[in-house]
């Protein structure tokens, strides 16, 4: 056995007395109480001469850009995902209940090889769309109301992320299409802004101004409110109070930072949403986004978003 390699079944043996033998000192115990700071504490003093770097740091830079094939695993899940969306809109109509929606998507998905949900499906509708990660997907969906779904198959360990929000008869009425359509506008505007250098809190900030635009259209906050930077944070926060991105990756929720400029070969979600409790009207359009040298690629952009073409396969 070489010297490198005797080095290394040290330390794996070392590794298991710490993590399944753990019997050091109270004090010890005490001062350093996480297994892993134990087994870390006890390989410097082993190898002193040694120099140690944290592995978390360099995984989480390269998880932050995708591969080519991490790209095209991405894309299937999306791929998968915009079955399970279109089955759903063949299905939809007052009287399912909202964990029936999730059975069919549950059931696409396994006939198309996801591993399952990337995370715990949001299936709301009503007022129930007004609540952010709302998950007991129990209700009855009703005649009139509107369905927000948030869902992604995980395909190979990487996860997609949709939202669709589409009215359970099939037929948007005057005032949803019109909050419809002005989140629409701002997350067309929005995936333009998933371009290299950006980061996530300028598109945050950028995303904001176009929503509170918006919502001063829609009657939900006076132009006066709106001159003051201060009132109308508030009022946009009433109505919209998450953020516009988040990585995406082999989490639904992956690694990287609010401030770290924008590279190519990171994916990013695009989900501008309105909130209108008084009205029971909860409406979230959600997309991933690549981002390249010659500017973003939607890898949803097949799925259906446009009010013409939902209400469209809703009614075949």
């Amino acid at each position: 056995m070489g010297r490198m390699e005797a080095v290394l079944r040290e330390i794996i043996l070392a590794s298991e007395n710490v993590y399944f033998n753990c019997n050091e000192s109270p004090k010890f115990e005490t001062d350093y109480p996480l297994r892993d700071d134990r087994f870390a504490k006890i390989i410097k003093d082993k190898y002193p001469t040694h120099e140690f770097e944290r592995a978390a740091p360099l995984m989480s830079e390269l998880r932050t850009i995708k591969s080519d094939i991490e790209i095209e695993l991405l894309q299937k899940a999306c791929d998968i995902t915009e079955k399970g969306f279109r089955r759903l809109l063949k299905y939809v109509k007052p009287g399912v209940k909202e964990y029936q929606v999730q059975a069919e998507i549950d059931h696409e998905f396994g006939l198309n090889g996801a591993n399952g949900h990337g995370y715990p499906p949001i299936i709301a509708s009503g007022i129930s769309a007004c609540t952010l990660h709302y998950i007991e997907n129990d209700k009855e969906c009703k005649d009139g109301d509107l369905l927000l779904m948030d869902f992604g198959a995980e395909y190979a360990n990487y996860s997609a992320d949709l939202t669709r929000t589409i009215p359970v008869n099939g037929k948007f009425t005057s005032r949803q299409k019109e909050v419809y359509e002005a989140v629409l506008r701002v997350q067309k505007q929005a995936i333009q802004l998933l371009v290299v250098d950006n980061t996530i809190e300028k598109v945050n900030a950028s995303v904001n101004k176009l929503m509170e635009k918006e919502i001063v259209k829609l009657g939900l906050m006076q132009q006066s409110e709106a001159n003051d930077p201060q009132i109308a944070k508030g009022i946009l926060f009433n109505y919209f109070m998450h953020g516009t991105s988040h990585f995406l990756g082999l989490d639904v929720h992956d690694v990287g930072l609010k401030t770290e400029p924008f590279k190519a070969g990171m994916v990013f979600t695009c989900e501008p949403a309105l909130y209108i409790q008084d009205e029971k009207i909860g409406i979230r359009i959600e997309n991933d986004i690549l981002i390249t040298e010659n500017g973003p690629v939607d890898l949803m952009k097949n799925i259906p978003i446009e009010v013409d073409e939902i209400e469209e396969l809703m009614a075949k």
